[in-house]
């Protein structure tokens, strides 16, 4: 039974670091947000901290995962074996801008232990433009420097962070053109765009002149940024290879007219994104049904605008492409057909649709919502505890709710019910991994079982990251 609960309390954890940023949601504030996961985050710690640790193998989110870093090298008296490595080897896959601000709140706190001047040193040694970010992450990068007492990379990144007015100019392009972009209009078109943004306003650029120059040193999700703001429609180029749920969060941002208009190209492009998504498991899941969620409360909230409607239109997509070919089913609470078109709109008939979806006898049933059953409220858990226990005690379907969505009052995901395991989700392409760990949620296995599961993640992340360190 100890056992059981640890595994209850891990997977509790995971649910909570996979979906909650600590931003505003539907039905909780940034604050409430906020405070559940600080206590999460001290409970697991203190309690599992090795497992606690291995968590950062998993797909939790950038936003947990620096919080998971921050508390382990708070805390170096507790650190077990391996720690420093698992720490390295998820920095390697986050955002340089979201290590910069970890490595600011270090500073703050005063943590400056010998492992966390190792962990800075090395992160920082792999920066594959160290003056690139000199110029892009400057208080960053000074900051992260100062605090582990790390020479710069080279002597011209040294004297453009602590001494500017030192040289006449600089060798590296970036750093000069830095330099000539403060009285020469030109030399901005040669920086980031984050970078030339503020240049180009104090030279008096026009936007329209400008956004068409600097275009070549755009980022993808920079220009669909600036498109957004803009009111311009993404061309097919755009779309090509984006992940699969920030593809679904552009098409949901286009009025109606444009996604009809463009039907061919967005469906085409989310079934692209969705093979990519899929990858060895496209076609693998026999007959798969899924209940999406539509009402709404999948507006999301100002700061996570149809994020979970974006979410469950990502594993429409994605579900048709792990299902057999021809044997997916996809049920919106709405009643509507057209995934394209779909809106957040409505009650939450959560129940009525899995009658529906359940009725086919299909080998999957998936669930992706929120939770919020609401028509009538608590049906949807009803018709799951009489169909597992009378219609299907023999688990013929495999089922799994996955909600999009942390519910700050409970410290978990919002579940339908005992009958059903549910996992947290924030990016849809993450599906098919939380569907394996949902295996785990249903109680029938042990700290045993999930410790060897997360010691085979850990294992693949640090071969990965020392593949990725002798390329």
């Amino acid at each position: 039974m100890s056992e059981l609960v640890a595994a209850e309390d891990v997977l509790l954890f995971v649910n909570a670091a996979v979906t909650a940023t600590g931003q505003r949601e539907f039905r909780s504030s940034a604050a409430e947000q906020q405070l559940s996961l600080a206590f999460l985050h001290e409970y697991v710690r203190v309690n599992y901290r090795p497992l606690y640790a291995a968590c950062l193998a998993l797909d939790i989110n950038d936003h947990n995962a620096a919080l998971v870093v921050e508390q382990l090298l708070r805390t170096p008296g507790e650190a077990g074996d391996g720690e420093g490595r698992l720490v390295a080897a998820r920095l390697a896959r986050m955002a340089p801008q979201r290590v910069y601000r970890l490595f600011r709140r270090l500073r703050q706190a005063g943590v400056n232990n010998r492992r966390t001047r190792a962990i800075v040193r090395e992160w920082l040694a792999a920066r594959p433009d160290p003056a690139l970010d000199a110029v892009k992450y400057r208080p960053g990068v000074k900051a992260a420097l100062r605090h582990a007492h790390v020479p710069a990379a080279d002597a011209e990144t040294g004297d453009f962070l602590f001494a500017p007015g030192r040289r006449v100019r600089y060798a590296h392009p970036t750093l000069e053109a830095y330099r000539r972009a403060h009285y020469e209009e030109s030399a901005l078109y040669g920086l980031p765009f984050s970078v030339a943004e503020g240049f180009a306003a104090r030279h008096g650029v026009g936007r329209e002149a400008f956004l068409e120059r600097i275009a070549p040193r755009m980022t993808r999700l920079e220009r669909l940024r600036t498109d957004r703001a803009a009111g311009t429609a993404r061309t097919a180029g755009d779309l090509a290879g984006m992940p699969l749920t920030r593809l679904a969060l552009s098409v949901l941002a286009l009025p109606f007219a444009e996604r009809a208009a463009r039907r061919e190209e967005l469906t085409g492009a989310l079934r692209a994104a969705a093979r990519r998504a899929a990858g060895p498991h496209a076609g693998g899941w026999g007959r798969v049904a899924a209940v999406l969620d539509d009402s709404f409360s999948s507006s999301g909230s100002a700061v996570k605008r149809r994020r979970p409607l974006a979410v469950a239109l990502g594993c429409h997509f994605l579900l048709e492409a792990l299902a057999a070919p021809g044997a997916y089913t996809g049920l919106w609470t709405s009643g509507g057909t057209d995934p394209l078109l779909v809106r957040p709109y409505g009650p939450t008939p959560l129940g009525l649709r899995i009658l529906d979806a359940l009725d086919g006898g299909p080998d999957r049933l998936v669930i992706v919502s929120d939770g919020w059953d609401n028509a009538p409220p608590g049906l949807a858990g009803e018709v799951l505890r009489v169909w597992r226990s009378r219609l299907d005690p023999g688990r013929r379907t495999a089922a799994v709710h996955v909600n999009p969505v942390y519910d700050a009052g409970v410290f978990d995901v919002r579940r339908l019910g005992p009958s059903v395991p549910a996992v947290g989700i924030r990016d849809a392409e993450d599906l098919p991994a939380l569907v394996e760990i949902a295996g785990f949620a249903e109680g029938r296995t042990g700290l045993t079982e999930l410790r060897a599961y997360l010691d085979r993640r850990v294992a693949d992340l640090l071969a990965a990251h020392e593949k990725g360190r002798t390329a």
